[in-house]
């Protein structure tokens, strides 16, 4: 890394360093001589150019691309099976290797920087204190779907970058940077190269549209066996920042014994392609991923960020409880994640979120949040939503009872699934592959 420090707060630049145990080092000054780049070693001068012609004019490789032959075959949409049980579909979705807890990993390591972690385990996006006098802070997501890139390498990286930034701003951190490692097959493969030239304009023209800097990123190819690529998968990363971190928004609710209702923000639509579902269900991976118009997620950066013009009317200003972005799993996995260790359970209504049942709770569609708050303000949250264009709908409540329903005469009603049901199944996937009975995390 590379930082340019006014020389007056040099040793105070040194000093952050030092508490932080960084090493640094002064390497050169900037001078007032116009498109100069000159680098000595040992006192040898070994460039002297201006430095215009290293980012302009360095070697550019223009390796053959071709959209694949296949595309048009995969990106042609097969049916996904909707069962009538919700509930049995739930238990599976939250045990799938996509969804289910990676404790049994994480839990290995430290997660917490001399207590400056505000937000980590099972967040939607990591806050952490910078300065703990002020409470300034940043929050930072990293989010990737190698089987949405696959099916349209353009829209992958467009919803990689969604989601990431939704993740930050759900916390209330307005997001400010994009970073990216961009992992890909090899690029000597015309339909890799096509895949990689695709996700770049997919980054590029959504950071553009979201007016969001790429600040840096690097690239990993040749990830392969044999002949056989891995799924294009970029990874966008997104940093915010937030003024005082005891503000951000959590991503559970808490068992105060009072109720939640639950908001759901965003439109829902039959969107299955390259989903968790469409994966446990044996359907294969085909046709089109979720389709996202960045314009709504900046509309929602806005609501829980604040407009450019009023900073102070955010998310935590509408006395939000909790809020949790929706990606894969859809409805159904942002639930259980709100709920999930807190002894709470919930009734839905899913009739204002999708005429079927199965698609309100399990498709993936993108720019949707699902946020919770005490009852008397619920129609300041729905109404904040509309003035920005959100779509906003109340689907329920928390309540005592540790289970999930529905209500009469509402879509999935008569059906329930408990959490602790839903927990125990997201709990046991990656000890039961990875861990012996005896050993160490074994069970979490």
């Amino acid at each position: 890394m590379c930082a340019v420090v006014a020389p007056e707060n040099v040793e105070k630049f040194k000093a952050i360093c030092a508490k932080w145990d960084v090493a640094c080092a002064e390497i050169g000054e900037v001078t007032g001589e116009t498109d100069r780049l000159i680098i000595e070693h040992n006192g040898d001068i070994v460039l002297d150019a201006p430095p215009s012609t290293i980012a302009d004019e360095a070697p550019v490789y223009e390796r053959p691309w071709a959209r694949p032959e296949w595309q048009d075959g995969v990106q042609e949409q097969v049916d996904v099976e909707k069962p009538a049980d919700v509930a049995d579909a739930w238990l599976q979705l939250v045990a799938s290797p996509a969804l289910c807890s990676r404790d049994w990993i994480t839990e290995q390591y430290d997660r917490y920087v001399r207590g400056n972690t505000v937000q980590a385990r099972h967040a939607d996006s990591g806050v952490l204190r910078i300065d703990e006098t002020s409470g300034r802070g940043v929050s930072v997501s990293a989010d990737a779907s190698g089987r949405y890139t696959y099916l349209d390498p353009n829209m992958g990286a467009r919803l990689a970058l969604a989601e990431s930034y939704r993740n930050v701003a759900v916390t209330g951190a307005r997001p400010v940077a994009v970073t990216n490692c961009l992992n890909f097959g090899s690029p000597e493969n015309p339909d890799v190269m096509w895949q990689f030239r695709e996700a770049v304009h997919g980054l590029a023209d959504g950071a553009k549209e979201l007016g969001i800097p790429v600040s840096g990123g690097n690239v990993s190819f040749y990830n392969q066996t044999g002949e056989t690529p891995i799924l294009p998968t970029p990874v966008v990363g997104v940093l915010g920042v937030i003024d005082n971190v005891a503000h951000s928004v959590s991503h559970r609710v808490v068992n105060n014994g009072d109720s939640d209702v639950l908001v759901l923000l965003g439109e829902t639509k039959d969107e299955f392609g390259g989903s968790v579902w469409q994966d446990i269900s044996g359907a294969g991976l085909s046709g089109l991923p979720p389709q996202v118009d960045l314009a709504n997620e900046a509309k929602l950066a806005d609501f829980f960020c604040g407009s450019a013009e009023n900073e102070k009317e955010s998310g935590a200003a509408f006395g939000l409880t909790a809020a949790h972005d929706l990606s894969e799993g859809g409805l159904g996995q942002a639930v259980f994640e709100m709920l999930k260790d807190t002894g709470k359970g919930a009734e839905l209504d899913l009739t204002n979120v999708h005429e079927d049942a199965f698609t309100a709770l399990f498709s993936e569609s993108a720019s949707r949040v699902l946020v919770a708050c005490s009852p008397d303000r619920v129609d300041r949250v729905v109404a904040e939503a509309g003035e920005l264009g959100i779509p906003a709908a109340v689907i329920g409540s928390t309540n005592l009872t540790g289970e999930i329903t529905f209500a009469d005469g509402t879509p999935a009603a008569g059906q329930s699934v408990s959490m602790e049901a839903l927990r125990t199944a997201w709990a046991g996937t990656l000890p039961g592959l990875f861990a012996h009975a005896d050993a160490p995390n074994a069970a979490v």
